[in-house]
């Protein structure tokens, strides 16, 4: 198409065409007769005129377009998005009657054939990876899917981008929406064209989604290991999973699980340590088989990782009153645990404080002699003459609250914990007691206690290693023939138990309830009966719940110790990403060391260096806080020390890496559909390759720009006509020809 004058043809009929033209011919006829009969050059100028200002006028009505062509010399550009992460490596794309290979086989073999090479003849082709929008040498390309940032970052840096093949999954876990890339891609008008690898359905799969053990366990503690199973399959699975290590003797621990149809479960399983050590331990799913069908899947059935058993011993306080029979057999199993060391202060109302054995005469003068106890009891015993001061209250409530130790509320009949919630410390019970009962609830007939939801599952309650016997356990155990009155449990609190028919206004009467505050833990035993559970059975059960609950209560002040410091620091297993809060605590509350100021350094996987400045908290207890945000998965060494003393703690964090791509998940048809469909491009599957290469093809060479100047619309030549017609009646009339 070349530059120059176009007509449109009109749209009439021919007599009127030819109409037109007899009247400019007559136009001409009559402008001559004029002349011939006036004669004179005026004459002649206004006759010329008259046929000018016709032939324009019928010029006009032929719609005259000049047309100018450009040609952009830019070489027109193709870009070839190929998905480069671990989702690809999904084995669900079918090739034959029965091969089937991954998603990233597919397309290497595809690669392999240059299957763009049509395309190089018509524009620049570049064919280029996606995946993880990434910032540092820690994270690879196939971490994750930034669908969003493939398409931006071409849009941005290519000035004449004519189409885009996107070939992947569909999948994206990181970044913005692509479709929000999509709408910039239409607005441009520059089509994304989408091939989606991948079945549409998930595979049958079992996946171990995660384990969070914890960082240490005591030697003879029972060691709860949480986990996560989710299912792929059309159908309940009754299966189990595996805890399996190898130091010395074989560790080896099953767990019947029952997984829903493509559904979730959420469980632990708990393993009692016989000896001292690092361990590597498996905790793994069998692979599941139905006859000749399996589990495409088989390598996220399993997750290993480290554990640390070691002992420590557990310094626990029991305030009491009376020596009541729960206090009695409580002090027994203190005493007999060879990893607590136990100190006992009996203030008798008559005959004043108990002696022997583990007995100390006064409650601790100093927050240092106070600091040392990891968990606390205290009995039926309140604030007044021969029993605790505020002062000592004040103590006990520091002590949870940024010391980080656990304190069981264990009431009486006697009623002297009410006078607790006239004292800051009363907010720490997790329910609100009764004052119109201060000496609690006799019953005529034994109560016994009612696992809640949450209580089935807790490290606390499992008096079992299977979780369907331990709630038969519970069924069976002796109960109670007395209770606190309780009225409710506090926000935050977690009913593990409750009375087995009293309910209160806000359901059955909470019996065993638990609550963080501040740093620590708190506990609630509403009942001084749990002796009662020796019956038939002797230490078996009693020992073992009220050993749990130490141990519980004292796990996070036993995270790490070093030189004159210990540290806890929460999430215990952080993930990449995380922000962790650590919390130095100095083991001597002199006043010297109050006004230290502690520092770290902090050693991250890559070899690069941190250093953390942390910050003292006021309240006299020699406790430190900083927080860091973790960005690399792996081993940080973690060094916290006081630049002026001799205060010193080394440890090690593992940082989880997140694993955002999963193998067996369905190919997202429908995010590549969305993308096609709003940049004006098109979709298909693997058989439709060839097709979408022809389909680029069409819109891949240059665009030629059309410039059309249309002379017949322009107001600047209608209003030359209008002026000439003007001219042509003010020249009449000049030389009276009107």
């Amino acid at each position: 198409m070349e530059n120059g004058w176009q007509f449109q043809p009109l749209q009439t009929p021919a007599w009127l065409i030819g109409f037109a033209v007899a009247v400019w011919l007559t136009t001409a006829v009559i402008s001559y007769r004029n002349w011939s009969r006036r004669g004179g050059k005026g004459v002649a100028g206004l006759e010329s005129l008259r046929f000018i200002i016709m032939g324009l006028i019928l010029f006009t009505l032929c719609k005259p377009e000049f047309l100018r062509v450009t040609e952009i010399e830019e070489q027109p550009e193709v870009v070839v998005l190929t998905d480069a992460t671990h989702s690809m490596d999904t084995r669900d794309v079918v090739t034959g009657a029965r091969d089937v290979v991954t998603r990233q086989e597919w397309l290497a073999g595809q690669m392999a054939t240059n299957f763009w090479s049509p395309l190089e003849k018509l524009a620049k082709v570049t064919v280029q990876d996606f995946g993880m929008s990434f910032t540092n040498a820690e994270v690879a390309l196939g971490d994750g899917t930034d669908i969003y940032h493939a398409l931006e970052s071409q849009r941005t840096k290519r000035k004449n981008l004519k189409a885009v093949l996107m070939i992947g999954d569909g999948d994206w876990n990181v970044g913005d929406p692509p479709q929000q890339a999509a709408m910039k891609m239409g607005a441009e008008k520059v089509p994304v064209f989408t091939l989606t690898v991948g079945s549409e359905q998930a595979q049958k799969d079992l996946v171990l989604e995660s384990v969070n053990p914890p960082k240490f366990g005591l030697l003879g503690e029972q060691i709860s290991i949480p986990f996560r199973v989710r299912s792929y399959i059309p159908e309940p699975i009754r299966t189990q999973v595996k805890l399996t290590s190898r130091r010395g003797a074989v560790v080896s621990i099953a767990k019947p699980i029952t997984i829903p149809a493509y559904g979730l479960v959420n469980d632990s399983i708990v393993w009692a340590p016989r000896e001292l050590g690092d361990y590597t331990m498996t905790l793994d799913l069998p692979i599941w088989q139905r006859g000749n069908e399996k589990e495409l899947i088989e390598d996220n059935n399993a997750q290993t990782f480290h554990l640390s058993v070691r002992t420590e011993k557990l310094n626990v306080l029991v305030v009491e009153s009376y020596p009541r029979w729960e206090y009695r057999y409580l002090r027994n199993a203190l005493t007999r645990d060879p990893g607590v060391d136990v100190s006992v202060l009996l203030l008798h109302p008559e005959l004043g404080p108990g002696a022997g054995l583990n007995y100390i005469q006064k409650f601790p003068e100093t927050r240092e002699q106070l600091a040392k106890f990891d968990v606390v009891f205290l009995g039926d015993v309140g604030i007044g003459e021969k029993e605790l001061t505020r002062e000592q209250c004040d103590l006990l409530r520091g002590l949870v609250d940024q010391q980080g130790s656990g304190l069981v509320f264990m009431p009486g009949q006697r009623g002297r914990q009410l006078t607790l919630m006239d004292h800051s410390l009363g907010d720490l019970i997790p329910v609100t007691l009764d004052r119109d009962k201060p000496e609690g609830l006799l019953m005529p007939s034994e109560a016994s206690f009612k696992l809640s939801s949450r209580g089935k599952g807790h490290f606390l309650t499992m008096l079992a290693s299977d979780e369907g016997l331990n709630e038969v356990i519970w069924k069976n155990l002796p109960g109670f023939f007395w209770c606190s009155g309780v009225e409710r449990a506090r926000p935050g609190t977690q009913v593990l138990a409750t009375h087995s028919s009293m309910r209160t206004s806000t359901g059955y009467l909470p019996v065993l309830a638990i609550r963080p505050w501040g740093n620590g833990e708190v506990l609630f035993m509403g009942t001084d009966a749990a002796w009662r559970w020796r019956r038939g059975v002797e230490d078996t059960y009693h020992y073992r719940f009220w050993g749990q609950v130490v141990r519980w209560m004292a796990h996070k002040r036993k995270m790490a110790q070093g030189q004159g410091m210990r540290l806890t620091y929460s999430p215990e297993n952080p993930k990449v990403g995380d922000e962790v809060y650590l919390q130095a605590t100095m083991l001597d509350l002199s006043g010297d060391n109050l006004n230290v100021v502690l520092r770290a350094d902090l050693k991250e996987p890559d070899g690069k260096t941190r250093n953390l400045e942390f910050t003292a908290l006021d309240g006299g207890w020699g406790v430190f806080k900083a927080r860091l945000k973790v960005q690399n998965g792996g081993l940080h060494q973690l060094t916290i020390y006081n630049p002026n003393g001799k205060q010193k703690l080394e440890t090690e964090i593992n940082v989880e890496k997140i694993t955002r791509e999963l193998l067996g998940q369905p190919a997202n048809l429908k995010v590549m559909r969305e993308i096609a469909e709003r940049t004006g491009g098109q979709s298909g599957g693997p058989a439709d390759l060839q097709k979408l290469i022809g389909a680029i093809s069409l819109v891949a060479e240059n665009e030629v720009i059309e410039e059309r100047f249309r002379l017949w619309s322009s107001a600047w030549w209608g209003g030359a006509i209008v002026f000439l017609l003007a001219v042509y009646w003010v020249s009449r009339k000049v030389l009276g020809l009107i």
